[in-house]
């Protein structure tokens, strides 16, 4: 499967000219309840400043600079490492998309790290490990092991990294929002609402086609009969529903911070139904005052 199928569409400045779409317009009055960076910060550093020039498995990086955070509202922190970020950059990274996340979301999130690296790799698999622990580093890993996130679960929170070199900014603020996402949802999927899994049940009841996004029309296109049965929920059905949950509030989140398109396609979920998921979320996570969802808030 292509991985073009489905159009995650553009910020604004950057979207397709003449595109069918949703279109989420977000509005910040003011910048009303937009958080402060309370200095600029000179981030001209080079990782060799603080050790010497290799690759560090995640974990040990997020260890090592733990003390060298930088607080961000209440839940979260961040460290900048080997790249130059004006002010201007440093909201647009992590001022702005912190600011728009709905406080019900912010208000259920574990503590969060947030660390902006040059380059993220893969790394080897380890028996202890069900998945690999990615490697922080400042040469650019080959294609076929690059990675634009990676993130680690611990007992005091959630570790987000992002590579930043040769990133838009709009994909990284859809892997943020993505990150955001799956902590809501919980690793088994636990945390997903029952009024999102009712409305998904009456999405296949009526023989909705397509999803948000690729992982979740991948999952979907996967169900039989019997997993669409409401009174005994499959395995398949509960990782369908993590996975949609997951991609619509990516989606949902990511329009409240930024303008975006959802271009339509043959495997995109219909108008209709995305817009019942949309406003069901907004109904569960409002988001911040000063913020819109759909045109017609503004």
């Amino acid at each position: 499967m292509s991985a073009n199928i489905f159009k995650r569409g553009s910020e604004a400045g950057q979207g397709k000219e003449g595109a069918h779409s949703v279109v989420l317009r977000p509005v910040l009055l003011k910048n009303k309840g937009s958080l402060r960076l309370s200095a600029r910060l000179e981030l001209h550093l080079t990782m060799s400043l603080h050790y010497p020039l290799q690759r560090l498995n995640l974990g040990q990086f997020a260890d090592r600079f733990r003390n060298e955070m930088v607080p961000l509202g209440n839940r979260f922190c961040y460290f900048c490492a080997a790249v130059s970020l004006s002010e201007e950059d440093l909201r647009e990274y992590l001022d702005e998309p912190v600011a728009a996340l709905p406080p019900v979301i912010a208000g259920r999130l574990p503590s969060v790290r947030i660390l902006l690296v040059p380059y993220l790799e893969k790394g080897e698999k380890h028996r202890a490990r069900t998945t690999p622990e990615p490697l922080v580093t400042t040469e650019k890993p080959k294609e076929d092991l690059s990675l634009g996130f990676g993130s680690l679960l611990t007992g005091g929170g959630a570790v987000l990294a992002f590579a930043v070199k040769d990133t838009e900014v709009a994909d990284y603020h859809y892997r943020f929002y993505h990150a955001i996402a799956e902590l809501v949802a919980g690793k088994t999927g636990k945390d997903v609402p029952e009024a999102y899994l009712q409305l998904l049940r009456h999405e296949l009841h009526k023989a909705a086609h397509g999803e948000v996004d690729e992982d979740s029309w991948r999952l979907k296109v996967e169900l039989d009969e019997r997993d669409r049965n409401p009174s005994r929920p499959s395995r398949r059905f509960r990782e369908y529903a993590r996975q949609s949950f997951i991609d619509t509030l990516t989606l949902y989140t990511h329009g409240i911070c930024c303008d975006i398109d959802v271009e339509t396609g043959p495997r995109q979920i219909a108008s209709n139904y995305l817009r019942k998921r949309l406003a069901l979320l907004k109904e569960l996570y409002p988001p911040p005052n000063g913020y819109a969802v759909f045109p017609e808030d503004l």
